[in-house]
């Protein structure tokens, strides 16, 4: 772990970050010592960095960084966490804050491989997102219906341990993503996407499928999604930067047994990545 171009694990107890949920984070795929899709990262952290008015860190001094973390640790996980940095008591941030820097790195989870082509299990959670489109699509520290949402998950799993991912609804009664991913459903030849413009977190595998379909002729729509429509679509599937592209072969009463398009997208996905 490196905090501020440092090696260690502890952080001032005046953190923002720390005490208001104060700040962004992306979470990459490392393989043999590289970062996948780092420019895609990096122009989403300017984004959310931009959104809640931090100081960006400048480009070469995180890759500077980076190539530490890697220099240790070359396959798995790494995330990298932006603060508003050190502040004094009270909501109100200051103008002269330098910004926090942490990076940790976790081992790949090992989950089966067969999920990647013959799907996976989802449960609806009944935890719902509130509207916030000041903050919707920005990947914040404020992770609280996730952490929920997860724990919801994990009781599911103990009922059936087949379940891997969790959907979450708005208020609305919308789909708008997983507890750790961003949803597609391909319906009636079109590829949709849930509308994030009200609440949910806008990753960059996303935005890579969205590419592809576009680049390739696929019609693609960015909408509401109601979860009967979910149930009835012709295929459901998930995406993030960890697990790839999961399709979803069960969700409640309804199973799925062919993945034609999530399996083009996954395998195009795959080859950008060699």
């Amino acid at each position: 772990m490196l905090v501020n171009g440092l090696p260690g694990n502890t952080i001032s107890i005046r953190d923002r970050g720390l005490l208001y949920g104060d700040g962004v984070f992306r979470t990459l795929r490392a393989v043999r010592g590289k970062a996948l899709h780092w420019p895609l990262h990096y122009l989403k952290l300017q984004h959310d960095c931009a959104k809640l008015d931090i100081s960006c860190p400048d480009e070469a001094l995180l890759l500077a960084e980076l190539d530490q973390v890697l220099a240790q640790y070359s396959d798995g996980v790494v995330k990298l966490i932006v603060t508003r940095g050190v502040g004094a008591r009270g909501y109100a941030p200051a103008t002269d804050v330098k910004p926090t820097r942490i990076w940790d790195f976790s081992p790949l989870p090992d989950y089966p491989k067969e999920w990647a082509t013959q799907g996976v299990k989802a449960h609806v959670c009944q935890l719902r997102l509130p509207a916030q489109p000041r903050l919707a699509c920005v990947k914040h520290l404020n992770r609280l219906e996730n952490v929920l949402a997860a724990a919801e998950l994990r009781d599911a799993q103990m009922h059936d341990r087949d379940i891997a991912e969790g959907l979450l609804l708005d208020a609305e009664g919308h789909v708008i993503e997983g507890t750790r991913s961003n949803l597609f459903a391909v319906s009636q030849g079109h590829l949709v996407t849930p509308d994030l413009s009200r609440c949910g977190v806008a990753g960059i595998q996303r935005g890579r499928v969205m590419a592809w379909a576009l680049q390739h002729g696929l019609a693609l729509q960015v909408r509401d999604i109601g979860l009967d429509e979910a149930l009835h679509a012709d295929e459901l599937f998930v995406v993030n930067s960890v697990i790839g592209l999961w399709p979803i072969r069960a969700l409640g009463q309804r199973h799925w047994s062919h993945f034609p398009v999530a399996g083009k997208i996954r395998t195009a996905l795959e080859q950008e990545e060699i």
